[in-house]
């Protein structure tokens, strides 16, 4: 009966003020940006023992306070608390307010390092601070640019009435847009009863739809600066995310097959010089198209040559024992493989020797076990030759290590077995002899420095935006802690 009354005695003023009404609600929704950082118990441990209870006492007593004082509408929190008891709460009500900026914090940077795995942002640092949690992160870059534009918001609006709005509007917002993406999770995932569903979306879908047109009257009044951000940031994703998908779809559509590796390295007179190479690329089939360029202005390749791909896994740690995922790649006498490191969000980059020794020793133990796994593998009267096209990843008996390479197996007797495990046993020792002294020749590590380009429609957002975005945002070889002296980048250019 009260709300009625309300409504009929202010008309549409009575409306307006619902945006203010919601305010007294916003700064709740940012316990459930800590799901990624507390479990779901807590989270309503805390909702329902502490913070509503709270909140709820809190304007009750306002509400009393005004009852009695009508005039002190502007300033009621601070008007209404006792003398003693000013300074005190006037230190809570500071702190209450930066925790709930790090709510918020927390909550964009658990969203923008979902976007960076994703794909939909450009890579940057992102810093786990707990072992135990997967979304507890801390994003330098976001966190220094969220800081800045707080400063320029406060210098701009001056009062906190702008603010509010503003603030209004996003929370509105976020309300409205939950509502709609878990009514199709209902649908799609969960697969709830029509009329359930129904139910959920009409009843806080018309809420949210009243608070939400009468919040965006005050649209001219501060009202319009989410939606400025969002746009902003919602442009940089989508051209982000459109040129890394075209990028991966090109290099894709122009690897060269393994099959073609020997005739690649005939054809340019392709010489092999001492040490190791590292090339580094997104994937981990095929050969990258950055490398046929490479040996075409350099036709040169090091004794070991590896392509190497760096995955970030979301578990906690990966065991040494299974960092490296191995395959041959071509012939074996190319000496050339494929090499996935795999990390978890805790586990942190090698310094470049220690890696480098790590690398090469379990390079070495790849080569034993391939070459152990050969020597089991059935055997018939007949030779048995194995195509390229036929062959599958294979696990090997203890690590993690995987294998393209063409196995011949010719097999007569127990005699003829004995001898060819004894010339494979001297093969390997010459194989770890030969990786000790390339790795005192010095290692190489390889990029691809790429640079993409398109024709006039799409100028403005793959020539200038991304390449903006590429290069003022932390670099590959910065990432992967690589030293100067031994990085060696490799120019190719995409047409898109």
């Amino acid at each position: 009966m009260y709300i009625v009354q309300y409504f009929t005695r202010n008309g549409k003023d009575g409306w307006v003020s619902l945006g203010g009404i919601v305010l007294c609600v916003t700064g709740t929704e940012g316990m459930f940006a800590d799901l990624g950082h507390f479990n779901i118990r807590a989270v309503q441990i805390s909702f329902n023992g502490i913070l509503f209870p709270s909140v709820a006492l809190c304007y009750i007593g306002q509400a009393a306070y005004l009852r009695k004082f009508p005039e002190h509408v502007p300033d009621t929190f601070y008007k209404s608390i006792p003398a003693p008891m000013f300074w005190p709460t006037f230190i809570v009500a500071i702190l209450a307010a930066i925790i709930a900026s790090q709510a918020m914090l927390s909550g964009a940077f658990a969203i923008l390092s979902k976007a960076q795995s994703l794909g939909c942002m450009p890579r940057v640092r992102v810093i786990h601070t707990s072992r135990k949690y997967e979304g507890q992160v801390y994003i330098p870059e976001v966190n220094f640019m969220m800081g800045l534009a707080s400063i320029m918001v406060t210098i701009a609006f001056k009062t906190t009435n702008h603010i509010g709005n503003a603030y209004g509007i996003c929370v509105v917002t976020t309300f409205s847009i939950t509502t709609h993406l878990m009514t199709v999770v209902m649908l799609l995932t969960w697969k709830k009863h029509v009329i359930f569903i129904a139910l959920f979306y009409i009843m806080f879908g018309s809420i949210e739809l009243i608070y939400l047109s009468s919040i965006l009257s005050k649209f001219i009044d501060g009202g319009y600066l989410p939606f400025c951000f969002a746009l902003i940031v919602m442009s940089l994703m989508v051209a982000w995310h459109y040129v890394h998908v075209q990028r991966y779809w090109y290099e894709l559509d122009h690897i060269v097959p393994i099959s073609e590796m020997t005739t690649l390295l005939e054809k340019n007179d392709v010489r092999r010089v001492p040490g190791v190479g590292l090339l580094y690329t997104e994937l981990v089939q095929g050969i990258p198209p950055v490398f046929p360029r490479l040996v075409k202005k350099i036709p040169s390749v090091h004794s070991i040559f590896m392509f190497m791909s760096i995955k970030h896994l979301p578990i906690v740690r990966v065991v040494p024992a299974e960092r490296f995922l191995f395959r041959q790649v071509g012939p074996k006498e190319h000496r050339m493989f494929r090499c996935v490191a795999r990390y978890g969000y805790s586990d942190r980059l090698e310094d470049p020797k220690e890696f480098a020794a790590f690398l090469m020793d379990r390079l070495k133990m790849f080569i034993q076990e391939e070459s152990a796994f050969a020597q089991n593998e059935p055997e018939s009267n007949n030779s048995i030759e194995v195509s390229e096209d036929q062959t599958r990843p294979r696990r090997s008996t203890q690590t993690a290590v995987y294998s393209e390479e063409v196995i011949e197996t010719r097999v007569s007797n127990h005699s003829g077995r004995i001898t060819s495990s004894r010339a494979m046993n001297q093969t390997v020792e010459e194989e770890k002899q030969l990786i000790d002294r390339e790795m005192e020749q010095g290692m190489v590590y390889l990029m691809g420095e790429a640079n993409v380009t398109a024709k006039a429609k799409k100028k403005i957002v793959v020539n200038y935006v991304y390449t903006f975005l590429r290069k003022n945002l932390t670099q590959g070889h910065k990432a992967l802690a690589i030293p100067k002296d031994q990085l060696l980048k490799v120019g190719i250019t995409y047409e898109i």
